[in-house]
């Protein structure tokens, strides 16, 4: 009877402190992409697949040269990001990141508007509304990131121009516990910075 119970006490006291160990991440998810501009193959064919909890970077080869679709160069800081009132925002439906149809018509207009800047670099930021774990809002925010970068890329914005940041839900634009405020959270916002 006894050895079980320091069994089950053993046993408890591992799950405990790999729970402590794992934690969970608060910090934003920031991806930068640089790929060529797509020809032929969806434009999400060319964006590298990463954890949420760590950032993509660049990684020499085993020969030394560095990956096709993670940048070379170093990552501009959010902070040198600035907005710019030619683009807008669009929305998202709760727990979902596919591009809605009225905000198609919102990116179309920001494309065009990328792609007379050519010289501009552009920050894509996902953001999540206040329900749900850290861990899992990051994931989403990064997935609404992700896709609004492919339909800019389907609209022929280069994708070495693009920077992604997840925030999940740690900076809302609404801080109101109802529906009216949480789909104002479910955002993608662009920043942008000169060359």
């Amino acid at each position: 009877m006894r050895k079980s119970r320091r069994s089950a006490a053993t046993v408890c006291s591992l799950l405990a402190l790999a729970l402590l160990l794992a934690g969970c991440p608060k910090r934003a998810v920031t991806s930068s992409i640089s790929a060529p501009a797509p020809s032929g193959t969806p434009p999400s064919a060319a964006v590298p697949t990463g954890s949420p909890s760590s950032p993509a970077t660049s990684s020499p080869s085993s020969s030394g040269t560095k990956s096709p679709s993670v940048s070379s160069t170093a990552t501009p800081r959010p902070s040198d990001f600035a907005a710019n009132e030619n683009l807008k925002d669009i929305h998202f439906d709760f727990d979902r990141y596919d591009i809605r149809p009225g905000d198609a018509k919102i990116l179309d207009a920001n494309a065009r508007w990328l792609k007379a800047h050519r010289d501009d670099l552009i920050l894509i930021e996902g953001h999540c509304d206040e329900r749900g774990t850290t861990e899992y809002n990051l994931a989403l925010g990064e997935r609404r990131a992700r896709a609004t970068m492919s339909y800019l890329t389907g609209q022929g914005v280069q994708t070495s121009r693009i920077t992604l940041i997840s925030y999940g839900k740690e900076r809302p634009v609404c801080t109101e516990h109802n529906e009216a405020c949480w789909a104002r959270n479910r955002r993608v916002h662009f920043l942008v910075k000169a060359k």
